[in-house]
């Protein structure tokens, strides 16, 4: 197929003002019939396709993730006429969260650099201080450990909000204008990670549960809004992070609905893994990932037939 006239590939990975209203006018008259109308209806879940992530000049850059988004693009305009609903979230920060350098201190009153990892055992022998909810932040290092059997990342500052860093890549944005001006269907964006003690890589679910707080617990209306699609594509950054607790949260809710798991569609070329000095997170990821294709989520690849 023909993509729009406004659509260079080049442009992927590029920060400029997306062509909002040509990509609405075309879109207008591309002559596909409105998304209430499908019989078989197909979700496109974007996870955290945000500049930060997928310009190589982003903050926390995904090695990778540019070559993922133009291929996303490209897979969204081939789609267009079969692809009812999209749904994006936004990794949405403040400068003082618990996995920033601002949240923690050393002995001789230094931050964490980026990417440094914080144990339990090192914040119980004073090596870490927390400056802000303390009796949380040591519990939370155990709950980590403990439950979810990870450790406390430090992060570079990203996707914060009010930056550009913060907004979906123009390319892929233009995308889902056109869809939305095209199949008469408006994109559901999806908030999250603005709570500051506890991280938050799932779209679905903080890692540490705050009940009190809107988005603290597990969103269950969105996940049922996933459900009521006869198939989801997943597609994202990071794999390693964000994208795999996304399904794991999806493998966990519909773990006794297997007609459900099997709608899940991965699009394995279209999200990549942080990239990270000693640890492999690339082959950490694809272990789980083979894991639930083993329980029914299908791997597949931007170019894959729909089905």
């Amino acid at each position: 197929m023909s993509f729009p006239a406004y659509y260079h590939p080049e442009n992927v990975g590029r920060l400029m003002p997306p062509n909002t209203l040509q990509a609405v006018l075309e879109g207008q008259v591309a002559g596909f019939t409105p998304a209430k109308h499908d019989e078989f209806r197909i979700l496109l879940l974007l996870v955290d396709p945000q500049v930060d992530f997928i310009h190589s000049d982003g903050s926390l850059s995904v090695p990778g993730a540019v070559e993922d988004t133009q291929r996303t693009v490209e897979w969204l305009y081939r789609h267009t006429g079969q692809v009812t609903t999209i749904a994006a979230s936004l990794d949405s920060h403040v400068p003082v969260q618990i996995f920033y350098p601002t949240w923690w201190m050393d002995r001789g009153g230094g931050h964490p650099e980026p990417f440094t990892v914080i144990t339990s055992a090192e914040a119980k022998a004073g090596h870490w201080t927390p400056l802000y909810e303390e009796e949380w932040s040591m519990d939370y290092l155990e709950q980590l450990e403990e439950h979810a059997k990870k450790q406390l990342m430090i992060w570079p500052y990203h996707t914060m909000i009010g930056t550009p860093g913060h907004a979906i890549t123009p390319t892929l944005y233009e995308a889902i204008a056109y869809h939305a001006a095209a199949r008469q269907s408006a994109p559901i964006f999806l908030s999250k990670g603005s709570i500051p003690k506890t991280e938050h890589y799932s779209i679905l679910e903080p890692e540490v549960k705050v009940s009190e707080t809107p988005m603290g617990n597990l969103n269950i209306p969105f996940l049922e809004m996933v459900a009521s699609h006869d198939l989801v594509y997943i597609a994202g950054q990071a794999k390693s992070h964000c994208v795999l607790e996304t399904v794991s949260s999806m493998m966990r809710f519909y773990a006794g609905s297997p007609e459900i798991v099997a709608k899940l569609r991965i699009m394995m070329d279209c999200t990549s893994s942080v990239a990270h000095p000693e640890i492999d997170f690339d082959a950490m990821a694809n272990e789980v990932f083979a894991r639930f294709a083993d329980n029914g989520l299908r791997p597949v690849l931007s170019s894959d037939p729909i089905g």
